[in-house]
């Protein structure tokens, strides 16, 4: 199985998918986010920076609409954001409220999926794929609360979490699994910009002909050669923040152990063990983190040399990746 280098989603977002002719992508990716297929009607324009300065905006990469009206937020993240939660609830509620006039019946409200895309540990959990509900549950009972007959006639769902925004958050580089599925494969991509020969997700065989390095012009690729240089920067700043934050606290609670210790007298030994299991921890931690950038920057057309300057890894290493 032969598996090539493609332009990465995030670039490709901002330029080649908001060309009609290269919906089926998006499609294709919405369709297996959300595990139900979908037509993209048209790509709207975001409201939310259009009001005054002191306003709070919503960025988004894509914002798409289909058939029926429901839309879907496409957003992704490199960058650390600790109230990242609070600012895709704040998106998605202010984008009804951009697209509902004040003359608008409350019927007309459609439905939204904020899918984000992350490339930082975001809450605390083991899975690389979030969905986030809103439903009603009865306090005593515990029963799940449903529309009435004529409601659910009327709208076409059984439940209000079906009218409500829905939130789905692929963390990118919790993704570590063999790519079997349909969502597998996606994740892979996302998070190698490689396609394998067999991968057959919908939308990526025509990312496969949209999305080719090759049909970058010059003046392009020097662009998405900056782009990647950028977020390789961005992420070694992650890792390096989170190293010296997590060494912060393990040297205060090592003070702490070694002063237990002196009351109690194995502790300090005991402190020590573990201060230097996690210090080994750490390096490989740090390791694989140069590793998963050369991968991105091989990608670009950056020299062999170039991208060991940019990691710390010698080009034999590279040249293995």
């Amino acid at each position: 199985m032969s598996s090539r280098t493609y332009i990465s989603f995030d670039w490709a977002i901002k330029k080649l998918l908001r060309n009609k002719a290269n919906f089926a992508v998006l499609e294709g990716f919405i369709s297996t986010v959300i595990d139900k297929p979908i037509k993209i009607q048209t790509l709207l324009e975001s409201e939310s920076n259009k009001d005054d300065e002191d306003a709070k905006s919503s960025r988004v990469d894509i914002l798409a609409q289909d058939h029926e009206g429901a839309k879907y937020i496409i957003e992704v993240q490199n960058e650390s954001e600790v109230a990242y939660f609070q600012r895709i609830l704040f998106g998605a509620s202010k984008f009804l409220k951009d697209y509902l006039r004040e003359d608008d019946n409350y019927e007309k409200v459609k439905k939204i999926y904020s899918i984000n895309i992350v490339y930082f540990d975001l809450g605390r959990g083991t899975d690389y794929v979030y969905v986030g509900k809103t439903e009603f549950k009865g306090l005593h009972t515990g029963e799940i609360l449903t529309l009435s007959p004529f409601q659910q006639q009327k709208f076409g769902v059984v439940y209000p979490s079906e009218l409500y925004p829905e939130y789905i958050v692929l963390k990118v580089n919790g993704f570590n699994e063999k790519a079997i599925t349909p969502i597998e494969q996606w994740m892979e991509f996302l998070k190698t910009s490689k396609i394998p020969d067999d991968a057959n997700a919908p939308g990526l065989a025509e990312a496969r002909e949209v999305m080719k390095l090759e049909d970058m012009s010059e003046t392009e690729k020097r662009a998405y050669d900056r782009h990647l240089m950028n977020l390789a920067i961005i992420r070694d700043q992650i890792s390096t923040a989170r190293g010296e934050g997590e060494m912060a606290g393990r040297e205060e609670g090592f003070e702490k152990g070694r002063a237990e210790g002196r009351a109690e007298g194995r502790a300090e030994g005991r402190a020590e063990g573990r201060a230097e299991g996690r210090a080994e921890g750490r390096a490989e931690g740090r390791a694989e983190e140069r590793i998963n950038i050369a991968r991105m920057l091989k990608a670009s057309t950056l020299s062999t040399d170039q991208i060991a300057k940019a990691t710390g890894l010698s080009p034999e290493e590279i040249e293995q990746l």
